[in-house]
C-alpha cells in the first residue's frame, strides 16, 4: 500500500504524489540547460525540490543526451569554514554519486590526488574539468542544499564554479543548478579570511534565473488525496477536502502530513469504510502541532532570529501599515513563514497557529488554570468567567509577563492567547485571524457541546484613538467577525498600553451594541 509521505524525496512506489516535474517550469528548466545556463532552484524545506531534481536527473539520463549527476553537498555544513574539509565531502559525495548514478568511476579513481596537488581552492574546478573533458556527452551537475555551507567553504564552491564557467560545455559543466531555500543572490557571506561580508550575487555573478519551486495549488491537493481514495476506497469528505486546502494552503509537508495522520495514524481512520471527515483533520492537526513534528519545530526555531522577528512580530499585533526592510522580508518569504504575495500575511493557518503557540508555549506550561473551571453543568464554555479571570491576572500580572515575551509589542494579545489556550485547549481550539494594518487580532473559540459546535468571537485591539473611537471601531469589527462565523456571541478586549494610565481608568466590563444592534461585552485592560 502507498502512502503519504513526510520524509525525504517522493518514490513512486511506495507515495501518493504529484509528479515532480509537473511542479517545476520544466519547459524553462529544458531551455536553460539547452543554453548552457548556470541557475538557482530555491523553495522552503520540504516543499519537494529534492524529489524535483532526482527526476530531473533520471529523465535526462534517460533521454541520453547528457550525463547529469546529483550531489547534496549538506554533508560537509560540519566542516564550517574548513574549505578542505569540505571539499573533500564534496568531491567525494560527487564521485560516488557519479559511479552509482552513471556507472562513471572516473572522479573516484582521480578526486583525491587533485585535491594533493591543487589544493581546496582548485581542485573543484580541476575535477570537473577533466570529468567533462573525458566524455564527449555534456555534463548537468544538481547541486543540493547549498545554503548549508557556510562562510569561505561556500565562498570556495561558488567561485570555483565561476572560475570554470567559461570553459563550458568541452571542458566544464554544461549546466549547473544551484538547490537550497534560497536564492544565491540573497546570501551575505561571512568570509572569516577576508575578514568581509560578500554578497552571493558577486560570488556567483553566472546566474542566469532563478526559479521557485511553489506549493501544490487546490486541484493538486484534490488530486493527491483522490490517489488514497482510488486505491483503499476511503472517501474525504467534502469538508475535510476543503479543511485540508484551507488550513496548509498547498504546503506540500503539511498536506501529507494531515492526510497520514488522518489515515494511517488515528485508529478510526485505519478502518478504511469510514470516510475521514473535517473533524478529523482538525484533530490530525493538533496532533502534529502538539508532538512538534520536525518542520513544525524547525520553523517554530527561526522565531528566534531577530530579522523574523522584525517581521512577525507586528503582524502579531495587527499594528499599523509599515515598511519592512527589503532583506527581512526576502529571508522570512524564503523560510516560506509569509505568503509570497502581498499584503504580507502568514502563510498558511496551522503556521498562524504554531507561531502563537510557540512564542507562549512556557507561559501556558506555568499558567495554573484548569479548563473544569470554566465549564458549566450543560457542558458550555463560561467566557464570562474566563476573561474575568483574565482581567484580573492581567491587572497583577502583565508587566511582569509580557516582558518575558521576545515579542513585547505583541505582549498583551499572545498573553492573553496563552491563557485561553491553556483552558481551551482541553476540550476546544482556537482559530486565529492576525496580520499587518488590521488594527486587530481575530481568535474564534470553537467548542463542543454535546451534538452541537459553539462559536465564540474573541476580538483584541490596541487602543490608538480615543476610547470611545477604539470601541465604536471595535463593536464594527468584531459584529462582522461574528456574522462571518457564524458565532453566537461575540467579546472585544481593548489594551491600553499609554503610559501614565492608572489601572482604575483602564480596567471595565460593559455590555455594548454594534450599529447594527449585535450586542458585544466589552472588557478593557
Amino acid at each position: 500500500m502507498r502512502f503519504f509521505n513526510t520524509t525525504g524525496p517522493v518514490v513512486a512506489a511506495d507515495h501518493y504524489r504529484i509528479p515532480p516535474l509537473e511542479r517545476l517550469n520544466f519547459v524553462e528548466v529544458r531551455r536553460l540547460i539547452r543554453d548552457k545556463r548556470y541557475f538557482v532552484l530555491h523553495a522552503p524545506r520540504q516543499t519537494g525540490k529534492t524529489s524535483a531534481l532526482l527526476a530531473l536527473r533520471d529523465l535526462l539520463n534517460a533521454e541520453d543526451t547528457y550525463r547529469c549527476v546529483y550531489v547534496n553537498v549538506e554533508a560537509g555544513q560540519a566542516a564550517r569554514e574548513d574549505v578542505e574539509q569540505v571539499t573533500r565531502t564534496f568531491l567525494g559525495e560527487l564521485a560516488v554519486r557519479a559511479s552509482l548514478t552513471l556507472n562513471d568511476e572516473f572522479l573516484l579513481n582521480i578526486w583525491s590526488g587533485i585535491l594533493a596537488e591543487f589544493g581546496p581552492h582548485a581542485a573543484l574546478r580541476v575535477a570537473l574539468t577533466r570529468w567533462a573533458q573525458a566524455d564527449s556527452k555534456p555534463l548537468v551537475l544538481l547541486i543540493d542544499e547549498i545554503d548549508a555551507l557556510i562562510g569561505d567553504a561556500l565562498l570556495s564552491v561558488l567561485r570555483q564554479l565561476r572560475a570554470g564557467y567559461d570553459l563550458r560545455p568541452e571542458g566544464f559543466p554544461q549546466s549547473v543548478i544551484l538547490c537550497g531555500v534560497r536564492d544565491v543572490r540573497d546570501y551575505r557571506i561571512q568570509s572569516t579570511a577576508e575578514n568581509a561580508l560578500i554578497a552571493g550575487g558577486s560570488a556567483f555573478n553566472i546566474r542566469a534565473e532563478s526559479l521557485r519551486l511553489g506549493d501544490f495549488s487546490q486541484d493538486e491537493v484534490f488530486a493527491l488525496i483522490s490517489q488514497h481514495t482510488a486505491e483503499t476506497g476511503q472517501a474525504f469528505t467534502a469538508e475535510a477536502l476543503e479543511t485540508i486546502w484551507t488550513q496548509t494552503q498547498g504546503q506540500p509537508w503539511l498536506v501529507n502530513a494531515l492526510a497520514y495522520e488522518a489515515c494511517f495514524k488515528n485508529k478510526t481512520g485505519q478502518d478504511r469504510s469510514q470516510p475521514i471527515t473535517d473533524k478529523a483533520i482538525y484533530d490530525a492537526r493538533e496532533q502534529l502541532i502538539l508532538r512538534r513534528e520536525i518542520h513544525l519545530d524547525q520553523l517554530a526555531d527561526k522565531l528566534k532570529e531577530d530579522r523574523v522577528r522584525r517581521v512577525v512580530e507586528p503582524l502579531l499585533s495587527g499594528g499599523e501599515e509599515r515598511r519592512f526592510i527589503d532583506r527581512d522580508i526576502e529571508y522570512v518569504r524564503d523560510l516560506g513563514l509569509v505568503a509570497q504575495e502581498r499584503p504580507v500575511r502568514i502563510a498558511n493557518p496551522i503556521y498562524a497557529e504554531v507561531v502563537p503557540r510557540e512564542l507562549t508555549w512556557v507561559v501556558q506550561e506555568e499558567f495554573e488554570q484548569e479548563t473544569a473551571w470554566y465549564v458549566t453543568a450543560d457542558g458550555s464554555l463560561d467566557v464570562v468567567a474566563l476573561l474575568t479571570e483574565f482581567q484580573t491576572f492581567f491587572r497583577e500580572h502583565s508587566e511582569h509577563w509580557v516582558t518575558r515575551f521576545q515579542y513585547q509589542e505583541a505582549g498583551p494579545q499572545l498573553l492573553l492567547q496563552a491563557f485561553l489556550q491553556r483552558v481551551v485547549n482541553s476540550g476546544g481550539r482556537i482559530e486565529r485571524e492576525y496580520g499587518l494594518g488590521r488594527m486587530r487580532t481575530d481568535l474564534l473559540i470553537v467548542w463542543p457541546q454535546g451534538d452541537q459546535t459553539r462559536k465564540i468571537v474573541i476580538e483584541c485591539k490596541l487602543l490608538h484613538k480615543s476610547l470611545d473611537q477604539t470601541i465604536a471601531e471595535g463593536l464594527e469589527q468584531t459584529a462582522e467577525y461574528m456574522d462571518r462565523c457564524d458565532a453566537e456571541a461575540g467579546h472585544l478586549v481593548i489594551f491600553d498600553r499609554r503610559a501614565g494610565r492608572r489601572w482604575e481608568d483602564k480596567v471595565f466590563h460593559r455590555r455594548r451594541a454594534s450599529e447594527g444592534g449585535v450586542e458585544i461585552d466589552v472588557w478593557g485592560m
